[in-house]
């Protein structure tokens, strides 16, 4: 679903007024039950801090975080959509020479949402790593100072501490481990080394200086953001169906 506005902000409507609303045009159920089940734990976040005040804000900080999840998964959402709608103006196996200034242009903020994509999947999985930690008390600080949801996620093992949880969350990032490690490795080589676009070009102007540089396989990698969206947006299902059945067994005391 594109620009999901309910908790949305001043960015989506700026989307909205780029594209339109192109929402029917993206019907995943993974996202809308993620939404769903964070929508759900919100209310029961609410209706606790109603009757009780919260005087110490664990539960209003819960409630920040778990909006700013929604929040992260409405802007990647958007940005797999928003790279679907600029491919479409791409020559399928074509070369970047023949394109005309339009298709350039597109092919352009094909890269920039793609990338934005690809970035935001591993950016929301470490924010969704610091909810578990908090409301499951892993501790994950002890055995790395600055950690990852992957990190967070060997805790439940390690610690033997809510494993049907963690099982079902191994179970996801196994059925997703390749293009999720496809994409790990694009995401890696834009933040820390020259971009990956780059480096590919300057490889294929190596092998014949006056060769057409070929665009790369867009349709493969745009599959593999759309399997990661899956990944996270099935993850935040899992966690928050299991931690609001939590809540509710134990009258939501966390």
């Amino acid at each position: 679903m594109l620009f999901h506005f309910k908790y949305g902000s001043g960015d989506h409507a700026m989307l909205s007024e780029l594209f339109g609303d192109l929402s029917h045009k993206n019907n995943n159920p993974h996202v809308e039950n993620a939404f769903k089940e964070m929508e759900q734990a919100i209310s029961l976040l609410q209706k606790e801090m109603n009757r009780y005040e919260d005087p110490t804000h664990d539960l209003r900080k819960l409630e920040i975080w778990t909006r700013g999840l929604v929040s992260s998964l409405t802007e990647l959402d958007e940005s797999y959509v928003a790279a679907e709608f600029f491919r479409k103006s791409i020559v399928i196996a074509g070369f970047m020479d023949d394109m005309s200034v339009k298709e350039q242009l597109d092919y352009a903020r094909y890269v920039y949402f793609y990338k934005n994509g690809f970035i935001r999947v591993f950016a929301l999985l470490d924010k969704l790593g610091t909810f578990l930690n908090e409301v499951y008390d892993l501790e994950t600080s002890k055995v790395k100072s600055q950690y990852s949801y992957f990190t967070v996620l060997r805790q439940f093992s390690d610690k033997h501490t809510h494993q049907s949880l963690g099982r079902k969350l191994e179970a996801i990032r196994e059925e997703y481990r390749q293009p999720i490690n496809d994409i790990r490795k694009r995401r890696n080589a834009e933040i820390h080394y020259m971009n990956a676009e780059m480096e590919d070009d300057l490889w294929q102007r190596h092998q014949g200086l006056h060769d057409k540089i070929i665009l790369e396989d867009v349709d493969k990698h745009l599959l593999e953001l759309k399997l990661g969206v899956d990944m996270v947006s099935r993850t935040l299902s899992t966690v928050y169906a299991y931690t609001s059945e939590r809540w509710i067994r134990k009258d939501i005391q966390t």
